[in-house]
């Protein structure tokens, strides 16, 4: 679960990291009057949705008058914003902050994220700092520092030492001494609400030696919402793809592709191999999607349903190995789902496992066309057949 800019600085300085001064907007009507509260010019306005890059956007933009203020907020306020990361459809702003400027003496970078080729935290430092991370990382990876953390012994002083002290020019003492403070701070963060991602970009020194995060992002692991109920609070539907909220709602595993071959599939790892099954046919997939392997009747009639919320699906993929979902149960919900929906797309099946004779026959003879294989290369033949 993704936290507005907003939402993570309300907790870094709960926590007792400095952040500037700013309020949330959701009328260019309430500018004037926020405007009196913080201080300026100049003021730094900030679209508020669920994707980074918004600098390079047009989503970030620095004002230096009341007029600019509420332009930009006009601007900004109820339109689509389009990013790196948001795709050609771009995020509907809802809100902005507006925040008091700050004057900038050095930028660095910071952030936790799970490393996944040692299996434990690793913080992120550098002093690269304002811009994407990516392009740092590959053209200059020498700017950017790591250490990792043991889960059991936590985060160490140090390590912030390891990581500080390869700053050239080193900041002021004060200054590192906050840096310090910062980073043990971002750790219990991580840890204590079961992040996946806590970010600064930039955390900035000013010319007065103070140390602040302008920008703020983290990410929240769903698998531990149930530890974290108060969070729920702070999720923010509006942002996210319709198809992924309807999948969400029944507990299914979708991620929206750009191709146009929907894919049904039970476990992660046959869902990625069968992504690579429709690459390999010369297609490209229009999703991800896990079934599970508890999932019945209702789950695959409702994932067969999301499947083709999507406009773009041609052909529609089911792939299952039958364990504890049985291949008959699954027909007969692949079935439910075809007929309720009337889908005049082509439907490629493969089943294996138990039951699987059984869900074969299920679909062969009902009054659907269903195109139903016997293994994987058939599946990759009837696939290639149907977008040639």
């Amino acid at each position: 679960m993704k936290l507005h800019e907003f939402q993570a600085k309300n907790i870094f300085r709960d926590s007792g990291i400095p952040t500037p001064n700013g309020q949330l907007v959701t009328s260019s009507n309430q500018v004037r009057k926020v405007i009196q509260v913080l201080d300026g010019p100049p003021w730094v306005v900030k679209a508020q949705i669920h994707a980074g890059a918004r600098g390079k956007a047009g989503g970030v933009i620095v004002a230096h008058s009341v007029y600019e203020v509420v332009a930009a907020t006009e601007q900004l306020l109820g339109r689509p914003l389009v990013t790196a990361q948001t795709g050609s459809a771009g995020v509907i702003v809802h809100e902005v902050l507006i925040e008091e400027g700050i004057e900038i003496d050095h930028e660095f970078y910071l952030s936790i994220v799970i490393d996944r080729s040692h299996s434990r935290p690793a913080m992120i430092f550098g002093q690269a700092g304002g811009v994407e991370i990516e392009d740092v990382a590959g053209k200059t990876p020498d700017l950017i520092w790591k250490e990792h953390i043991d889960p059991v012994a936590g985060w160490k002083p140090y390590q912030a030492r390891n990581l500080i002290y390869q700053l050239d020019p080193l900041p002021s003492s004060g200054a590192i001494r906050t840096l310090t403070s910062i980073m043990a701070t971002l750790y219990k963060i991580f840890t204590t609400l079961d992040c996946s991602l806590v970010e600064i970009n930039p955390l900035v020194t000013t010319e007065d030696g103070k140390v602040v995060a302008l920008d703020g992002k983290i990410s929240i692991d769903y698998n531990s919402l149930y530890r974290h109920k108060e969070l729920l609070e702070l999720d923010d539907p509006r942002g996210k793809d319709p198809i992924e909220l309807m999948a969400e709602k029944y507990q299914l595993n979708y991620v929206g592709l750009d191709g146009d071959v929907g894919a049904m599939v039970n476990g992660a790892g046959l869902a990625m191999a069968t992504m690579d099954l429709i690459k390999t046919a010369g297609a490209e997939p229009a999703n991800f999607l896990d079934v599970g392997g508890g999932a019945n009747e209702e789950m695959i009639a409702k994932s067969f349903e999301i499947i083709l919320q999507n406009r773009r699906v041609k052909t529609v993929l089911i792939n299952i190995f039958g364990g504890i979902l049985r291949c008959d149960a699954l027909a007969r919900g692949v079935l439910a789902a075809a007929e309720k929906t009337m889908s005049r797309v082509p439907l490629i099946v493969r089943l294996e496992g138990t039951n699987a004779e059984e869900g074969r026959n299920i679909l062969k003879n009902s009054s659907l066309k269903f195109l139903v294989a016997k293994d994987l290369a058939e599946t990759k033949e009837l696939l290639e057949k149907q977008i040639s």
